[in-house]
């Protein structure tokens, strides 16, 4: 790494957006929400789950950029991708409005935005395929900050009936994220961790499916039946190895629907 790097680098501080701190806010609150209970239970978890589900897009794709910027792509700085501001990871339909909406209808948490990453910059494959993995292993991590206090005893249903069920779905909603980007789907993070390894051919052949691979996935998820089952069954493997039950999860998503 020659001078000028690493001045850029040392150039590139981490300072969090207001709107990221408003994020993490409105999470907290909607924490209080469900252990104080001064409105209904499902509108306290709506505004939990909802808020915690925007931090974890955030969280996501900025795990991306750092993991991204430590690799040799110095151009994340610039972008502004280190202020962990989501407007600069957004796009208004594709990273808000249809994640919001797939979570709203059906509990299944869609990747949200992405951000661009000069590939050409980074350092090695390896290192392509660490900056790929970078955001599903947030939403793991993110999983079991919200499972493992259920599973140590730490908020159980009797003394807190709401937020138990509303980490439950919240966590549940992370295992989610991570078991679909982790499909080695075109589009998916899955897929670009092993991108820098495939043919040059073969990644010019799948290249078109990335705009389309996330669609035709959650096609075969919802109509075919062995695959949806398959994928189901990993969720759930992983929710039990936190030791959380399946039937908290869906007591969450119950009361997140509040207008039912």
């Amino acid at each position: 790494m020659n001078a000028l790097d690493t001045a850029a680098r040392r150039a590139a501080p981490i300072r969090p957006s207001p709107l990221f701190l408003l994020v993490v806010a409105a999470t907290a609150f909607g924490g209080w929400l469900c252990i104080a209970r001064p409105i209904s239970d499902g509108v306290a978890v709506f505004v939990f789950v909802l808020a915690g589900w925007i931090l974890s897009l955030i969280l996501h794709e900025f795990a991306h950029a750092y993991t991204a910027w430590r690799g040799g792509d110095l151009s994340v700085a610039s972008k502004g991708y280190l202020s962990l501001d989501p407007r600069l990871y957004a796009d208004p339909l594709t990273s808000i409005a249809l994640p919001l909406l797939f979570l709203v209808m059906g509990g299944l948490g869609l990747p949200g935005g992405a951000v661009w990453i000069n590939r050409r910059a980074l350092r090695s494959p390896l290192t392509a395929s660490l900056v790929s993995l970078a955001g599903p292993t947030t939403n793991l991590v993110f999983a079991a900050a919200c499972l493992l206090p259920l599973a140590n005893g730490l908020v159980n249903e009797g003394e807190h009936p709401v937020l138990a069920p509303a980490l439950a779905f919240l966590g549940f909603l992370q295992v989610v994220a991570f078991v679909l980007n982790m499909l080695p789907v075109p589009g998916l993070d899955g897929y670009g961790a092993l991108e820098p390894h495939l043919p040059r051919q073969l990644q010019e052949l799948l290249a078109p499916l990335r705009r389309w691979g996330i669609l035709i996935l959650i096609g075969v998820l919802f109509y075919v039946e062995p695959a949806r089952d398959a994928f189901w069954d990993t969720i759930i493997s992983i929710v039990d190895a936190f030791s959380v039950s399946g039937g908290l999860a869906l007591d969450g998503w119950d009361l997140f629907r509040f207008w039912r």
